[in-house]
């Protein structure tokens, strides 16, 4: 519930942390030569977190008046 409380920035925040955790998870996992089934559950709760980030991005309500020739939104370009 907290979760589709945050807003864009703090929701693409959520979601580098949770995946840099599992990754971790995973690789400390391996290292230390854990059950193979600890192993790929957490793989694949990785790769349905990937799936959920995807559908956010996709699905979020946002709108830009900005277009690629405005370049980067720190640096603007041609217009003030």
């Amino acid at each position: 519930m907290v979760y589709y409380l945050l807003n864009m920035r703090q929701s693409a925040i959520f979601h580098v942390v949770i995946t840099t955790i599992l990754l971790v998870a995973v690789a400390v996992m391996v290292f230390y030569n854990l059950s193979y089934d600890l192993i790929f559950y957490t793989v694949l709760a990785g790769q349905a977190w990937w799936l959920l980030t995807v559908y956010k991005v996709l699905t979020d309500d946002y709108s830009t008046d900005k277009t690629f020739d405005d370049w980067y939104e720190d640096h603007p370009v041609g217009r003030d």
